[in-house]
């Protein structure tokens, strides 16, 4: 199936980083840290945004929260953590915006949910004040709908008009349009108090795969404001990782999205950058963008009763993965580099062929032997126990010679 071309968004600047446009499609993630305590905060940022989150969100809910955002930023740029962070503010974000101006101006972003952001004749009030806040200090926002929390009053006014109709929707059709219409209408208000389209993101979320792709081409169709895409409450490991890829590969095989977020409820003390690896290999896997060298490794079967090929299959990516911080600097271009890791004669061999390195490990029952090739030539031949290390240095010598100063120098000479 042919992508298509990407839906031009109106680009949006947060901090160093552009949504929209021609820029690329940024990845970004969320902590589950508590806001009020400082060193957890900047723990968990620091990792995420090594892992490669572009941007990252965190929850301002009280004072407590509000008042430490300036040290965070101030201790994450001392790190030369310098991710932008976006707040996430619910109900009473009109309120510690207003009363931590601090906070207002360290912060790169505001996430208003308007759902929530105040009830009944208030809302209106306190959704304005949010973005007369963001005016004051340049910062832009994402108005960010949530099924979860919709806006009863215009849901509610919807069904009744669905209702009355001679030819009435299904329910969930009018659960559709109100969740746009919420993200339309609060981006229609936020642009007659003054805000440019060029300081606005729309998200639209739901947490059920053929929901989220509707509401959201919906919301292309009707507006070129830009887009974030996310499914939410997608759950923990497998189910998460893949109800997630299944909506948001749809939608950016579309051309719909500038920016991604996997929503993934993490393990009893798990490790929060999963989510930021799944955002980058799902759009790595599309052919969006490159952020580490993809290893291919083959699935196994009766020919590879052997672990060794998995063992070093996964050495090697952990490895890239661990590495790619430094290489980003030393290498330029590292993450286009494609290495294989195949367990028999079968398709080692071609795999390998393809790859840019690779090495085909002897399966059961072959000759003790692993050739490997470089650049779809046979340049060794490994044998013995430390074939797997001789290999991974053999990776590391690749990269040097091919992305490293020598080889910067003599494309300059050429």
């Amino acid at each position: 199936m042919e992508i298509k071309a990407r839906r031009r968004a109106i680009p949006v600047k947060i901090g160093a980083v552009v949504l929209g446009g021609d820029a690329p499609i940024v990845v970004q993630s969320m902590t589950n840290t508590d806001t009020a305590d400082v060193e957890a905060t900047v723990v968990q940022v620091a990792a995420l945004a090594r892992a490669g989150s572009e941007l990252v969100r965190i929850t301002v809910d009280r004072p407590e929260s509000a008042a430490m955002v300036p040290e965070i930023v101030e201790r994450l740029a001392k790190l030369g953590a310098d991710v932008p962070l976006i707040g996430d503010f619910h109900y009473n974000g009109h309120t510690l915006l207003a009363d931590y101006p601090d906070c207002a101006a360290a912060l790169a972003k505001y996430r208003i949910n308007p759902g929530n952001v105040g009830f009944k004749d208030k809302r209106d009030k306190q959704f304005s004040q949010i973005i007369d806040i963001a005016l004051k200090h340049d910062k832009p926002v994402r108005i960010g709908v949530n099924w979860g929390s919709l806006d009863q009053d215009l849901l509610t006014r919807l069904m009744n008009e669905n209702s009355a109709s001679s030819d009435p929707k299904d329910a969930r059709d009018v659960m559709h349009e109100a969740i746009v219409q919420s993200a339309l209408i609060s981006a229609e208000r936020a642009m007659e108090l003054g805000m440019g389209a060029d300081k606005i993101v729309l998200s639209a979320k739901v947490s059920a795969v053929q929901d989220l792709i509707a509401v959201y081409a919906m919301l292309a169709s009707r507006s070129d404001l830009a887009l974030h895409l996310g499914l939410t409450e997608a759950g923990m490991g497998s189910k998460g990782i893949v109800a997630s890829s299944a909506a948001l590969s749809v939608l950016l095989q579309q051309g719909i999205g500038d920016t991604i977020r996997i929503s993934l409820t993490p393990e009893p003390d798990g490790d929060r950058t999963v989510e930021v690896t799944v955002a980058q290999e799902l759009l790595q896997s599309m052919g969006f963008r490159a952020f580490v060298p993809l290893v291919a490794a083959c699935p196994g079967c009766g020919r590879t009763t052997s672990t060794t090929f998995q063992s070093l299959a996964r050495d090697i990516q952990d490895f890239i993965r661990d590495q790619m911080p430094e290489w980003k600097r030393r290498y330029p271009g590292v993450e286009t580099l494609n290495v294989a890791v195949m367990g028999c004669i079968v398709n080692g061999p071609g795999e390998s062929k393809h790859a840019d390195i690779g090495i085909s490990l002897p399966g059961t029952g072959e000759s003790p032997a692993a050739p490997v090739f470089v650049d779809g030539k046979k340049v060794a031949t490994l044998k013995g126990p430390g074939a797997s290390a001789e290999f991974k240095q053999m990776v590391l010598d690749y990269i040097e010679q091919r992305y490293g100063q020598g080889a910067i120098g003599r494309s300059a000479a050429e």
